[in-house]
């Protein structure tokens, strides 16, 4: 019961302070909303990657400026939650990629597991390896027993993150993807 009360308060103090928010009178942008737990918020410009990817293609987020940017990070390869997450992508990455988006999927996974996970699906976008965590500790995604949370981050074309996405259902996000990046466009 004091659980439940809690909780009730505390739902009814968060309305009663978003209530009280008001939007900047002076025309003035308003700061960017938190993100959940510590990620990387919408609205800030989004950290630094520089990395390799599971073909070898080297990749900086510095220079892939002036296009839009899914990371999204995953547990493990080959596992059935983060095969039906790369999957679903796969199927609509046409349409992704025709918005101008670049698909960085990001797991602490070693290169040669994301070679494997992506001919194994034949998977057309570029795996990160993050064995140290070294991204996922950047862009706040939390860890657990050494594999990351499953999180994704869209990125504008000027770098800054557009959306975050910090409870992913692998089924439907890819969809959630493209109608997030073909938002970007209008």
């Amino acid at each position: 019961m004091k659980v439940w009360l809690r909780l009730c308060l505390t739902f009814a103090f968060s309305l009663v302070i978003g209530a009280c928010r008001s939007d900047p009178a002076d025309g003035a942008t308003p700061a960017p909303a938190p993100a959940p737990s510590g990620l990387a918020a919408a609205g800030t410009t989004a950290p630094s990657i520089e990395s390799t990817a599971h073909d070898g293609t080297r990749v900086s987020l510095e220079k892939l400026k002036g296009k839009p940017v899914v990371v999204y990070f995953y547990p493990k390869d080959d596992t059935p939650g983060c095969t039906k997450e790369a999957n679903e992508i796969r199927d609509l990455y046409q349409k992704i990629e025709a918005t101008g988006a670049v698909v960085l999927g990001v797991s602490t996974d070693d290169t040669e597991s994301h070679v494997a996970f992506a001919n194994k699906y034949n998977l057309p976008f570029l795996l990160l390896p993050d064995k140290d965590a070294t991204i996922a500790k950047a862009y706040g995604v939390p860890l657990r027993l050494g594999t990351a949370k499953r999180v994704t981050f869209i990125i504008d074309r000027q770098g800054k993150v557009a959306k975050v996405f910090p409870e992913v259902n692998p089924q439907g996000h890819a969809a959630e993807i493209l109608a997030t990046l073909s938002s970007l466009r209008s």
